[in-house]
């Protein structure tokens, strides 16, 4: 059985998720840090403050294929009374020299709780180092 913080942060990832799915960024936006931190696969290295990681997203969207694809798998979350992390492991469609290639990355999140809800205070995408 899951605890209420797991079906909280459940519900906030599928919200999420779906944000990005309809390129809603406003959604994306909502429950994050005003100072969330995020490593991504793309540059720049790291963005700090909500503002920089909202300018990410314009990255993203102008290299996807359409429709969006953005699914998540082998979800985990471990929560506590007020902190908490998701893993998964992501999926998405990507325009390469003109051709959609799909790219499977590593997803894991750090939640604090805010009041009675939770906010993202960390995203970290990865994808498997190259030889």
């Amino acid at each position: 059985m899951k605890s209420k913080a797991e079906v909280e942060i459940v519900d906030l990832f599928a919200r999420w998720v779906a944000a990005v799915q309809a390129e809603d960024l406003s959604g994306i936006r909502g429950n994050h840090a005003t100072d969330i931190l995020m490593f991504d696969v793309p540059p720049p290295f790291l963005s700090r403050g909500l503002d920089a990681y909202m300018e990410t997203w314009n990255i993203f969207f102008s290299s996807q294929a359409r429709p969006i694809e953005f699914w998540f798998e082998d979800t985990q979350i471990t929560a506590g009374d007020d902190v908490a992390f998701l893993t998964a492991t992501g999926h998405c469609g990507y325009i390469e020299q003109g051709e959609k290639t799909d790219l499977n990355f590593r997803l894991t999140m750090g939640l604090r709780k805010d009041g009675d809800n939770w906010v993202i205070v960390h995203e970290h995408h990865s994808i498997p180092a190259q030889e």
